[in-house]
């Protein structure tokens, strides 16, 4: 099963979101922090300026993408549309 706008890459499910500026990257970054708080499930992520980058993937599960990575995927799209 696939989820929009995500890719399975070697890393794990990853997406790359883009935003006005930085204000608007890190208030998105405060919105999934407090989803993956909720989940307990928390993104490997960074952030440059404008840009956003997230990997998800299931430690305990020695880091392959499971049902769990999926729903925080589809979680974090809703927050962005």
């Amino acid at each position: 099963m696939s989820v929009p706008g995500w890719e399975h890459g070697a890393a794990g499910l990853q997406r790359s979101f883009r935003f006005a500026d930085f204000n608007e990257a890190f208030a998105f970054m405060t919105r999934v922090a407090l989803l993956a708080e909720r989940m307990r499930h928390h993104p490997e992520w960074s952030n440059s300026y404008d840009r956003v980058d997230i990997v998800l993937r299931t430690h305990d599960a020695d880091g392959a993408v499971t049902e769990k990575d999926l729903a925080m995927a589809r979680a974090i799209n809703a927050l962005f549309s």
